[in-house]
């Protein structure tokens, strides 16, 4: 006869791996491109708007600088504040990563989904010994994962372990 048992209750708690944290120096490597980033952002705001306006207008240059102050702020602090948040955890027969401060999300391969592995490393990555590797699973890109900011004799391991289980 057939039979389709509830198994919720057997299964095993995410919440229970031993995640691991992205390396401390990764955060300097996004504070830097980050300033980057925003630097040309105010620039950008200077050369395009703010010499544009004629001086009975500057009251909403300032107004515009304030605001992306502001966002630039917050981005810094939601930045700072979720990095704690990105960790990642290898188990015997898939990996997990964990991210997010205002929308949490944790994404779990299965190993037999798995199609190939990268390990990469970004030029300022490169200065704190750290990688990025990127798992390409089987199916719909949005499916991959990549996990930046962990050290590259870490990342090689992880993709040695991944390319034995598949190869087996």
């Amino acid at each position: 006869m057939f039979e389709n048992s509830q198994i919720t209750s057997d299964l095993p708690d995410i919440e229970q791996l031993n995640f691991l944290k992205i390396h401390k120096n990764y955060l300097w490597i996004l504070l830097f491109n980050s300033a980057l980033v925003w630097s040309v952002a105010f620039i950008g705001f200077y050369f395009f708007v703010a010499a544009k306006i004629a001086e009975s207008h500057q009251k909403f240059v300032n107004y515009g600088y304030l605001l992306l102050a502001v966002v630039c702020v917050v981005y810094f602090v939601i930045l700072i504040a979720g990095f704690s948040r990105r960790k990642y955890a290898l188990r015997e027969k898939d990996i997990s990563y964990s991210s997010g401060i205002i929308i949490e999300k944790l994404t779990t391969v299965p190993f037999a989904r798995v199609q190939h592995l990268e390990v990469d490393q970004k030029p300022f990555s490169r200065l704190f010994k750290l990688a990025s590797i990127q798992i390409f699973t089987a199916g719909e890109s949005n499916d991959d994962l990549k996990i930046n900011g962990i050290p590259k004799k870490e990342a090689l391991k992880i993709k040695e372990y991944i390319t034995n289980f598949i190869n087996e």
